[in-house]
């Protein structure tokens, strides 16, 4: 049934035209929305055309690089591979080879050892891709020598606070090899830091297979004839080294001799625990145990070798492996006693449990004499060094023998120190002669117990790395000719030219009885 506009108007409470307003204001309103979402729409569109185009653009800029990458792969597989190409090195005047290349096969050599540093350059040239004519391990030794010589030719400061350390080396057979080295006071490295071979030289290296007092006053006048007298001289407990110096001091008043401190150290240890019937039975056990257990299930609890010289610096690793044993022994639950049983342990180290009262006496001991050596090798020798090695050892000492040994490193520091002039600050260890002859003894590997070589002229090359400005002075001022007149004067026949010479004339011998 169709409604009756009139029947309708006259429900509405307000007026015709009130009602036709808001009728048309309503429809206005939802016109401009609708066309509001139809720009939205339309904008959309042509977002998402954009980005089609886009799309479409990188598909096919990624077509066209992945058609580059297959044809230079291609390219590639076609062209011969590119040689490495190395730093320009041109050949030193009158050799084969430039400075970059022997500084390298020497630092090498210094570091790895002649013949291996030979392998490695081959290795490495191989690896590079490199075709090259490369130095023979004997060339390399050559180099060693000629820079070794150049350093023991090579003039000192003119300056009065030189102090050099002298020692001795021994291999095989009655010869030692004498080195001294040298170090200024003015340049020693500030308290708190130890001595390294970059802060010393090597003044000289001498063979000989005697040593005496006058043999030692001989070389030092020699030595102070071409560097001048020294300050002060540094070396062991050696009566040759110690008294052959006093031809120094009567050239230079004021020249003192120092004895260095772990020497000494090791004197006052042995003279403490040396005699004491209970460190010979201790030694003797150490021994047993070492063949007892050495090949068997035990074996991570050998006792470490013992050395037959200078045994008392070198307690240290006996004494903590006593301390570690003994606590294995009074800790069953000990992760680290691994699989072998309490029965097995207690029959061949329970030894040890008659000696703990001693071992806690001689690493009390030994605690002592490490302390004093960081003491020394880090501040020095100095007025007041005395009384600050004491704090640095501690007065917690809780043994006679330790608190002797304490005392007695205190008094001869403090004797030392009295020799000084005011302000003075000198080195009183020669730690850093004894790693030199470690870095000879690598450098020689197992021809170090075939007695001294020609080699010992390279000794000088030890300390610093050569450098191409160093290679190239010493290569300079020594010829080949000048390492054999070198090896000549210095060491004459040599061990290993005695025993090949031996070997020779019985293989002559035993062929021509063979023949006849």
């Amino acid at each position: 049934m169709p409604i009756s506009w009139t029947n309708v108007r006259s429900k509405f409470k307000s007026p015709l035209r009130v009602v036709a307003r808001v009728l048309w204001r309503s429809r206005e309103a939802k016109a401009k929305k609708c066309r509001k979402w139809k720009q939205r729409f339309e904008e959309a569109q042509r977002t998402i055309a954009r980005q089609d185009a886009e799309i479409q653009r990188k598909d096919e800029e990624i077509r066209e690089l992945k058609q580059q990458l297959r044809r230079a792969e291609d390219q590639n597989r076609r062209q011969p591979p590119t040689e490495c190409r190395l730093p320009e090195d041109p050949p030193l005047k009158g050799h084969k080879f430039g400075c970059r290349m022997i500084r390298l096969a020497m630092n090498l050599a210094r570091v790895i050892g002649l013949r291996p540093a030979e392998r490695v350059l081959r290795i490495v040239w191989e690896w590079l891709g490199v075709k090259q004519s490369l130095p023979a391990w004997t060339t390399i030794r050559m180099w060693l020598l000629r820079a070794g010589v150049a350093v023991l030719r090579e003039p000192t400061e003119a300056a009065d606070d030189w102090i050099w350390m002298s020692d001795h080396s021994n291999q095989i057979g009655p010869e030692k090899a004498l080195v001294v080295l040298g170090v200024r006071a003015s340049k020693l490295p500030p308290p708190g830091e130890t001595i390294t071979h970059e802060d010393v030289r090597v003044l000289t290296v001498r063979p000989g297979t005697a040593w005496k007092r006058e043999d030692m006053a001989r070389e030092y006048r020699a030595l102070a004839k071409q560097r001048g007298n020294p300050r002060a001289l540094l070396c062991d407990g050696a009566v040759e080294l110690r008294e052959g110096a006093q031809c120094l001091q009567n050239e230079r008043p004021d020249m003192i001799v120092l004895q260095d401190f772990k020497h000494k150290a090791a004197t006052f240890l042995k003279a403490i625990m040396g005699d004491h019937p209970r460190f010979a039975e201790f030694n003797t056990h150490l021994g047993k145990t070492r063949s007892a257990i050495q090949q068997t299930e035990l074996a991570q609890l050998t006792p470490p070798p013992q050395k037959s010289k200078a045994r008392f610096m070198n307690l240290a690793t006996t004494l903590n492996w006593a301390a570690m044993v003994l606590w294995l022994l009074d800790h069953p639950e000990a992760k680290s006693r691994g699989s072998f049983t309490s029965e097995r342990l207690e029959e061949k180290l329970a030894w040890l449990r008659s000696f703990a009262g001693e071992v806690a006496e001689w690493r009390e001991c030994q605690q002592v004499v490490d302390a004093g050596l960081t003491f020394i090798n880090e501040q020095g020798l100095f007025h007041g060094a005395g009384t600050q090695l004491r704090t640095a050892i501690g007065t917690n000492l809780t043994h006679a023998a330790g608190q002797q040994l304490a005392q007695r490193l205190v008094d001869f520091v403090t004797a030392a120190e009295s020799q000084l002039k005011e302000g003075e600050r000198l080195p009183m260890s020669t730690e850093i002669l004894e790693s030199t002859f470690a870095l000879y003894k690598q450098l020689e590997r197992q021809h170090s117990k075939g007695g001294f070589t020609s080699l010992l002229a390279a000794f000088g090359t030890l300390l610093k790395p050569a450098t191409e400005e160093s290679i190239r002075r010493a290569f300079s001022t020594v010829s080949v000719k000048d390492v054999h007149q070198w090896t000549r004067e210095n060491l004459g026949t040599t061990l290993t030219s005695k025993r090949l010479a031996a070997y020779n004339e019985f293989r002559s011998a035993t062929q021509m009885t063979a023949k006849t």
